[in-house]
């Protein structure tokens, strides 16, 4: 059961829950080979809790509490975490099909606006709260820890540990942080040397590849940054712009396990995909409340682990690699699920052999001016969602 203290931090309502669609909704759509396929999405508790017809006769039918606002999600054993800008942190559990609130989130682990959360593998979890001005730790059972930063002179939106480290984005100074996980003290600052090209404008959204590399979304330059970990500057993927490769309203980015960087844009209502070396792969999502559309998404996340939770929602014919979870700010569906993987016995192309099939396509459209970069002058729409 959900107390009255959580009642009254999540919006109530009696919307209905959103299910699976009828028809498997994939990206691209056919006849092109599909590479993602939307599962299903959550938004409150009648997406997640199962009432028996018993107790509803006992006790009456459960009001359904619902996410406000959702923004940063993160997955730890069978649990789904969702940052509600408007509230505080709430809690789709997969295995007990339960939901409720994190519970660590009171007394000195009171939340304000949590923006964004990250979990290591021993379960801490760091909810960064621009509104309380600091980075809220709880440990593998939800329970507080203890806070990073001073309230003040900066304002914290992200923050993503790597190894002893804790990387925080400050999109106030224009800079991303690096504290000591333990003290709490700070070591150094990314993204303030180098050539203008090379520096920070507005850092919002953080992630790390395997190889320990960062990755900074800089709502400011409208591009995602690459550094190594010591804050070396090494790429940049993407450019302003209205074209698929380009970036209008940059926000959440995660990697895959192999090495493919998905990046939210709130403005395109999508979810762009590119290479290790910043080429457009494929993009997909698309605006409206349909299922597989996106309203103002803001975060993604990548699973390997939760795959059989949704197993029951994945086409027949579709074999899921991992899951994709993207939240978005308004609409009916604030939890999507999506699976990347691939159609039984689909002949799909490599990455090497799909960006040549882009270029020969850019090539026919543009003429022999067009070039290779994924961000040049593409007309809209043209570049069709096609499949990494």
């Amino acid at each position: 059961m959900i107390g009255g203290a959580a009642l009254a931090l999540l919006t109530a309502s009696c919307a209905a829950p959103v299910r699976k669609p009828a028809t498997p909704v994939f990206f691209p759509p056919p006849p092109d080979l599909p590479r993602i396929q939307y599962l299903v999405s959550f938004s409150g508790l009648k997406d997640i809790e199962e009432q028996s017809v018993f107790n509803r006769f006992v006790v009456g039918e459960k009001q359904d509490v619902r996410v406000d606002k959702a923004y940063g999600i993160a997955v730890f054993e069978g649990k789904i975490y969702v940052c509600d800008t408007n509230n505080s942190v709430a809690v789709f559990d997969l295995k007990a099909k339960a939901f409720g609130i994190l519970k660590g989130a009171v007394g000195a682990g009171q939340l304000k606006q949590p923006l964004n959360i990250s979990i290591e593998a021993d379960g801490t979890k760091y909810v960064t709260d621009p509104g309380r001005g600091q980075v809220v730790v709880f440990d593998r059972n939800d329970e507080y820890v203890r806070a990073v930063g001073a309230p003040g002179a900066w304002r914290p939106v992200d923050a993503v540990p790597l190894d002893d480290r804790l990387y925080i984005a400050d999109v106030q100074n224009g800079l991303v942080k690096v504290f000591d996980k333990q003290s709490g003290a700070m070591l150094k600052v990314i993204g303030d040397k180098g050539a203008p090209s090379e520096r920070l404008d507005r850092p919002t959204n953080l992630a790390f590849d395997r190889e320990g590399d960062l990755y900074v979304t800089d709502f400011g330059r409208f591009q995602v940054v690459k550094f190594d970990r010591d804050g070396h500057f090494k790429a940049t993927f993407g450019v302003p712009g209205d074209n698929p490769g380009h970036f209008a309203r940059p926000k959440g980015i995660a990697l895959d396990r192999d090495g493919r960087l998905y990046a939210v844009d709130a403005s395109f209502n999508n979810v762009q995909i590119f290479n290790q070396q910043g080429r457009l792969l494929m993009f997909f999502g698309e605006s409206g409340n349909q299922p597989g559309g996106l309203l103002l998404p803001a975060k993604v996340a990548i699973d390997y682990d939760n795959v059989p939770s949704f197993q029951q929602y994945v086409a027949p014919n579709f074999h899921a690699d991992y899951l994709v979870l993207v939240t978005s700010q308004f609409g009916d569906r604030r939890v999507n699920v999506f699976a990347y993987g691939q159609e039984t016995g689909g002949a799909y192309p490599t990455d090497a052999e799909l960006l040549k099939e882009i270029d020969e396509r850019r090539q026919k459209e543009l003429g022999p001016a067009a070039g290779t970069n994924s961000a040049g002058p593409l007309p809209a729409g043209s570049l069709p969602p096609t499949k990494p």
